[in-house]
């Protein structure tokens, strides 16, 4: 199991390292010349200089929430606004820290075998109103989790304990997973099967704990308001006006309070409108905001230093390959699949530095056995085509038995590129296969709700990583992931997940997700966008902010006002 354990830490280390690396590669064209400059330059100053963003008097980071939280029940939570919030407010067994290396949590200490798991909680771990947090809590929160009757969408993250899948599909009762706590500080918990990355998925938000009592006496309600959650991480919620803003105030009780030198994180705004952001971080209000093709020129003049950043997150199309659904159809899919262009998308509609045409759903900066998984597994691709999609077209109606294909649904955000994305869609559809796609255009949490209830026939969509392995992207497709929201259903990619699950073989593993790739690309289950980019300013007076692809993103947790700036 060591040297296993081994090439897991690289895995670890890995994602900030091939990120950075990939970064710096992939600005292209103009904005490359453009955005070099203002690297260069340098920023001493934020518009006015002053104002609400950074109060050091105060110890306050004013910033923005781009959405608003769906809800932050960390048993339920799947969207990454949310993790971002949970990540500041809770706490698991470990965590990454400011280098994305995973650290102790609330485990001070921990044995991973190939068949249980043992973890050794600390002994000042305390919740926010000062109770300790217990090997109970974790108990609860997990059993919770698998539970069927909560219908979370993230249970299958915890298929690696034992009986959690038999349990999340009713085949057994709650109690029968295998977790226990040995007493209040000893956490065991017997696997499935060998599990070459446990530890990367305890640093996961459904693994973080849930006190019964508290969960109990919120009625339902748990996590829908700042009242009706119990923190255990370096902050805590004060004040949560839907739709307008959220306050997190540092949480006294929090172990390693040491590490946390800001009082408050002020997201004052909740808002997606770019122009608006930036106007606040023109005006001095908000200390962090990400750029746009629309106001990335006035940041150019206004002579910021400018950051980049590969999320990790990889963006596709979704087809609903549900009953009822034309979609289900291989012939359309390969035939959209041909009617359209990622470079197309990316260097002519997005336009933004950083951004990269998709070719699969394993983001290039993945790490395999020796290199990265995709210099190892080549993606294989298909050129836009308009022909061929033609004839796919013809081949689809005859098996549908229609002479012509209704109306199809596209199911899409509202924020600014999900609408530029959409429209071109609709256009180069209707240009290459007289297709209609009727544009269903919907604010995140109604998205996600349209998504699970499977209303849609396309519908644009994204992952990011989990923790810091290609099984994060791997297992989206497989028959029994909730998040497959199109229910794709294909026993040999399957087959081929369950291999990546538990084989201890790195290069068996890799060979597993070389072969999940070719089935995805063969059978045209998704169409990949892009690997998204972000270019962002930041307030010189702060330092410390931490970007990753796996863990809470942006993280403000070791973030220092710096005075003089």
């Amino acid at each position: 199991m060591s040297d296993i354990a081994n090439n897991q830490d690289d895995f670890t280390r890995s994602a900030g390292r091939q990120l950075a690396i990939f970064a710096a590669s992939s600005i292209a064209g103009i904005a490359l010349l453009m955005l070099g400059l203002s690297w260069a330059s340098g920023l001493t100053s934020t518009g006015s200089g002053a104002g609400e963003a950074v109060d050091a008097a105060t110890g306050t980071v004013t910033l923005v929430l781009n959405e608003e939280p769906p809800q932050l029940n960390s048993t339920k939570a799947t969207d990454q606004v949310s993790l971002r919030v949970l990540g500041h407010v809770m706490e698991g067994l470990l965590r990454y820290n400011e280098d994305n290396r995973l650290v102790p949590g609330v485990a001070e200490s921990w044995e991973i075998g190939p068949q249980e798991a043992v973890f050794h909680l600390r002994e000042d771990a305390r919740w926010s109103d000062g109770q300790p947090v217990t090997a109970d809590d974790f108990v609860f929160a997990w059993r919770t989790a698998v539970d069927p009757a909560n219908a979370s969408e993230y249970a299958f993250i915890m298929y690696a304990v034992k009986n959690a899948e038999a349990i999340n599909r009713g085949e057994m009762p709650v109690a029968a997973l295998g977790v226990e706590a040995v007493d209040d500080r000893t956490l065991r918990v017997e696997l499935e099967r060998p599990i070459a990355y446990f530890d990367k998925l305890v640093a996961f938000a459904t693994y973080y704990p849930v006190r019964e009592d508290f969960y109990d006496s919120t009625r339902d309600r748990y996590g829908a308001d700042a009242d009706t959650l119990l923190y255990n991480g370096p902050f805590e919620i004060t004040s949560w006006v839907h739709g307008a803003s959220l306050r997190m105030e540092k949480n006294t009780h929090y172990w390693d309070q040491d590490r946390v030198h800001i009082q408050v994180l002020n997201h004052a705004y909740i808002t997606q409108d770019p122009n608006a952001q930036l106007n606040l971080f023109k005006d001095g209000k908000i200390a962090y905001t990400t750029l746009t093709e629309e106001n990335l020129n006035e940041a150019l003049v206004q002579g910021w230093h400018l950051h980049r950043f590969m999320d990790g997150s990889v963006f596709f199309i979704e087809f609903n390959h549900r009953e009822g659904h034309v979609t289900r159809n291989w012939h359309l899919r390969k035939a959209i699949q041909l009617a359209l262009d990622p470079a197309e998308l990316v260097y002519k509609v997005i336009k933004l530095p950083g951004y990269v045409p998709g070719e699969s759903l394993f983001p290039i900066w993945l790490q395999g056995v020796e290199r990265t998984l995709r210099q190892e597994y080549p993606a294989p691709t298909a050129d836009m085509d308009p022909e061929q999609a033609r004839r796919h077209l013809e081949q689809a109606k005859q098996e549908l038995g229609l002479t012509e294909i209704p109306p199809l649904v596209l199911l899409t955000g509202d924020n600014p590129i999900s609408n530029k994305q959409s429209e071109y869609y609709q256009e180069q559809l209707k240009q290459v296969l007289g297709l209609e796609i009727r544009i269903d255009k919907q604010i995140f949490k109604q998205r996600l709700a349209k998504m699970t209830a499977g209303d849609f026939d396309l519908v644009l969509a994204g992952w990011g990583p989990d923790f810091d392995d290609p099984l994060t992207f791997g297992d989206l497709f497989a028959s029994w992931n909730l998040n497959n929201r199109g229910r794709y259903d294909n026993p040999e990619l399957d087959e081929w997940v369950r291999v990546a699950q538990s084989s201890t073989d790195p290069r068996a593993r890799m060979d597993a997700f070389g072969e999940i790739q070719r089935i995805l690309f063969e059978d045209v289950v998704v169409l990949p966008n892009y690997e998204r980019g972000i270019v962002y300013v930041e307030d010189p007076r702060i330092e410390g902010m931490v970007r990753r692809a796996v863990g809470p993103d942006p993280d403000f947790t070791n973030v220092r006002i710096v005075e003089g700036s």
